[in-house]
């Protein structure tokens, strides 16, 4: 039994990873009604910053990380303004191959910058596991866990007890009667895309110690994003939350207890979005969508 809750609490600390990228695709869908291909992209190359910034100033863990999530989305709200605006018009097929193509840029220019050898990223919290009440617990993993509790937390109280956060919702729910009232919703629109950014910025982070960091790096947690978003309900903040912490439960209880399926983790998370799909596309939380044939 002991063995059992370990696993899940590491199934826990991975979740909140897939769960903190899982919103920043729901809170792209819900602005813009499309799935950005590039957020795990976007993650990689804020950890890289993050990297630079421990390596090059040798700053305080804590402020290369608020530097790197702040340039990571001021960088996202140029890339919205400049780069995805124009489309959004368009046809949904040209949104799609526009973050398609954001996704192999940023990933081409952070193997120009950084190289593709992988590089060990520093966590400010011991790997070391600690007891509690019987059960060894990674301090890292608990960190982990913490950090993704306090985002979804401020990113709660955004949401729902500020003016910007109401906007914002306002701005991508209702944004014809938002512009009606006033409300610049292609700024809220821009800041949305900075905002996720941010929020999957932080994922990249977390994962970053746990795995070698390199260009490549987030191409699987994007993936295990995506079924937990799908999981839950692609259009639904929760949704997103409850799907991450799940599927790394899943993940962490497959890797324990059917170690023969060990390597299909990557490809079975691919089939469940694809079973989903097929038998509930609005996920467990997500709004059903009534079509009149």
């Amino acid at each position: 039994m002991t063995g059992f809750v370990e696993q899940v609490v590491a199934g826990i600390a991975a979740g909140g990873i897939y769960a903190s990228l899982a919103l920043a695709l729901v809170l792209i869908y819900r602005a813009m009604g499309l799935i950005n291909f590039a957020q795990g992209e976007f993650a990689m190359f804020t950890a890289f910053i993050c990297w630079s910034l421990l390596q090059g100033p040798q700053l305080p863990f804590g402020l290369a990380v608020v530097i790197a999530v702040v340039i990571g989305g001021l960088a996202a709200f140029a890339i919205e303004r400049l780069v995805v605006r124009p489309f959004e018009r368009g046809a949904p097929l040209a949104i799609v191959i526009v973050t398609l193509a954001l996704f192999e840029v940023t990933n081409s220019v952070a193997g120009f910058i950084w190289g593709y050898t992988p590089r060990s990223f520093p966590s400010p919290f011991p790997a070391k596991p600690v007891d509690i009440g019987g059960i060894n617990v990674s301090i890292q993993d608990a960190a982990v866990i913490a950090v993704s509790l306090i985002t979804l937390g401020l990113l709660y109280l955004l949401f729902n007890r500020t003016k910007l956060g109401l906007a914002m919702r306002a701005a991508a729910l209702y944004p014809e009667v938002s512009a009606l009232l006033g409300v610049r919703t292609g700024l809220m629109l821009g800041l949305g895309w900075g905002l996720a950014t941010a929020v999957g910025a932080i994922s990249g982070i977390l994962v970053a110690p746990r795995i070698l960091l390199e260009p490549n790096m987030m191409q699987s947690v994007i993936i295990y994003a995506f079924a937990a978003a799908v999981l839950g309900g692609i259009d639904s903040p929760l949704g997103a939350v409850v799907g991450g912490l799940a599927l790394g439960v899943l993940l962490a209880l497959i890797g324990a207890y059917l170690p023969a399926l060990a390597d299909l983790r990557l490809a079975l998370s691919l089939l469940l979005i694809v079973v989903l799909l097929v038998v509930r596309p609005s996920g467990l939380f997500g709004q059903q969508h009534a079509r009149r044939v």
